[in-house]
């Protein structure tokens, strides 16, 4: 069903009313994408900021941020309000190239990854038949930075912490990848919008989680060891290594990697919910409750409310994830770099190399069921 909102067409559409040329309202559309791609990101992470403070201090019976506007929404804001105005400092004998360019090669390549993430049929910054791979190509950069952050830094804990950084970073991408894979097999495509459609028609019957009980679980721990956290947040563990890579960090550039950590974990949960959870479709199809109610699919108000519905359910699904992964963070206890790493490479590895193998084998014995 085509939701009935096309962002690009529209905007062209009504600039084109105000009396510009298709080729002036094509260029002013372009740098449209990126701006709602950072605002979008920014709101989702002061809102994750706020959940997990709320939330953690629900875990520990305490009451949480409480002063800063209604309920303490504004505490996020205020902290960020912090960091750009405090002194950026630069080590002595660090290279100042390597240790600026460092944090912006760890949060970049997650904020382009926002580009991919569907919020409905035509609701997608750019629908591209390489999704999937082109998130996986620019999740890999992110090590280059921690190791560059590491590195410039002219402190021996600052480098053995982005050692780790990297170390875990490239442990879990595999498995990652791997787990992808097996949903990319059943979908035939590399694209999100495909993958989707593909879980679309059974409302939550279709959705891959019941094909990949294995891949989701594999996917959604190593996007845990890829984002650092609990219980995978060695780079961090104040004990052993200060704060690892981030030890000289001050200012926004320790803003960058403190933004770019959440902002990792809310592009994870979007894309868990459109590769296993069936991004915005609903549980129950909405094809069906149409035939029930006797309404046409084509009718221009229904398709608004599906299109709302949509954007409501991604977000619904990827907070759920969210707010698992900040109840994760207070409920079990940190785990040390070598079980962190046999967990990654004498595990999930091997596991999730015969979770695609079973998958093709499926793909060819089930092909109604697993794509074929």
């Amino acid at each position: 069903m085509n939701s009935g909102i096309d962002l690009q067409g529209s905007f062209i559409d009504l600039l084109m009313g105000f009396g510009l040329p298709a080729s002036l309202a094509k260029l002013l559309w372009i740098p449209l994408p990126m701006v709602l791609m950072l605002l979008g990101a920014t709101v989702g992470v002061l809102v994750s900021v706020w959940l997990e403070r709320k939330i953690s201090a629900a875990a520990q019976q305490r009451i949480g941020p409480e002063y800063m506007g209604p309920f303490g929404f504004l505490a996020p804001a205020a902290d960020g309000l912090k960091l750009v105005f405090k002194e950026d400092i630069i080590p002595a004998k660090s290279d100042p190239l390597l240790f600026t360019l460092g944090p912006a090669l760890v949060v970049i390549p997650v904020f382009l990854s926002y580009l991919i993430v569907p919020f409905g049929q035509n609701l997608v910054i750019t629908d591209l038949g390489i999704g999937v791979f082109l998130w996986i190509a620019l999740s890999s950069i992110a090590p280059i930075g921690l190791l560059m952050a590491g590195y410039s830094s002219n402190n021996k804990y600052s480098l053995l912490g982005g050692l780790r950084a990297a170390a875990q970073s490239i442990s879990y991408e595999i498995p990652l990848a791997l787990s992808v894979l097996a949903v990319v097999m059943m979908s035939n495509s590399l694209s999100t919008i495909d993958i989707v459609n593909q879980q679309s028609g059974y409302g939550i019957l279709g959705w891959n989680i019941w094909r990949q009980p294995v891949g989701f679980i594999i996917f959604w721990i190593a996007a845990l060891a890829e984002c650092e956290r609990l219980p995978f947040d060695l780079p961090e563990a104040e004990e052993e290594l200060v704060a690892g890579y981030q030890t000289e960090y001050s200012g926004m550039k320790f803003g960058l990697f403190y933004v770019g950590s959440y902002v990792n974990l809310i592009l994870s949960a979007l894309l868990f919910a459109v590769i296993y959870l069936g991004g915005w479709e609903s549980p129950i199809p909405v094809g069906f409750l149409t035939n029930l109610i006797g309404v046409s699919e084509t009718t221009p108000w229904l398709q608004v409310i599906t299109a709302s519905l949509g954007i409501v359910m991604v977000l619904f699904k990827a907070y759920l994830l969210v707010f698992l992964a900040v109840l994760l963070r207070w409920t079990v206890p940190r785990v040390r770099i070598d079980q962190l790493l046999d967990l990654g490479w004498k595990f999930l590895l091997p596991v999730s190399l015969v979770n695609l193998l079973l998958t093709a084998g499926l793909k060819l014995a089930f092909p109604f069921a697993f794509g074929g």
